[in-house]
């Protein structure tokens, strides 16, 4: 086998026992996996004990650009709501009513 599988996406994206059936029985060279399917994973899940796996969770927007915008949009969210105001980001306004 010669094909890889990278997901940086989302982990439901990929069916993970299949991935890992797939491994084992040599239909795909390896995977690179920033995400699993499961969050938190399993520590005993199989993958992590497959030589043809490289996984590091959520290390994909570990970039200087991405950190630093993080860190900004973080404080833009805090700046608001201590102006009594909504977060520019906020993901549930439903809580703030």
């Amino acid at each position: 086998p010669t094909a890889f599988l990278v997901n940086t996406a989302r982990g439901g994206l990929v069916d993970q026992a299949a991935l890992t059936e797939a491994l084992q029985g040599g239909v795909i060279a390896g995977a690179g996996l920033d995400v699993l399917e499961s969050e938190p994973p399993a520590v005993d899940d199989p993958i992590y004990r497959l030589p043809n796996v490289v996984c590091y969770p959520h290390i994909g927007s570990a970039t200087h650009e991405t950190r630093r915008a993080m860190r900004e949009l973080a404080v833009d969210n805090l700046l608001a709501v201590l102006a009594g105001q909504r977060p520019p980001a906020q993901v549930n306004p439903e809580v703030l009513g």
